[in-house]
């Protein structure tokens, strides 16, 4: 079995124009599909905001990922 983590978020820029970035479903489920078709299953995920440069804050996942290891 191998597994990766990895933090999916959106651009800054989102959150230093409207104060606050979200996360685009649409985006994140290309994300999580393109991942799938490499063989990558979501084992978990949680969602993680985070200040950014003081004022604005930035909605994003950390999603750990698994799939079996390609054997020879």
């Amino acid at each position: 079995m191998q597994y990766k983590v990895v933090i999916y978020q959106e651009g800054m820029l989102g959150s230093l124009l409207l104060g606050q970035s979200k996360v685009n479903p649409v985006r994140f489920t290309e994300f999580l599909n393109a991942n799938a078709a490499e063989g990558w299953e979501v084992v978990t995920m949680e969602k993680d905001i985070r200040r950014m440069l003081l004022f604005w804050k930035r909605e994003g996942y950390i999603v750990i990922l698994k799939k079996e290891r390609n054997r020879p």
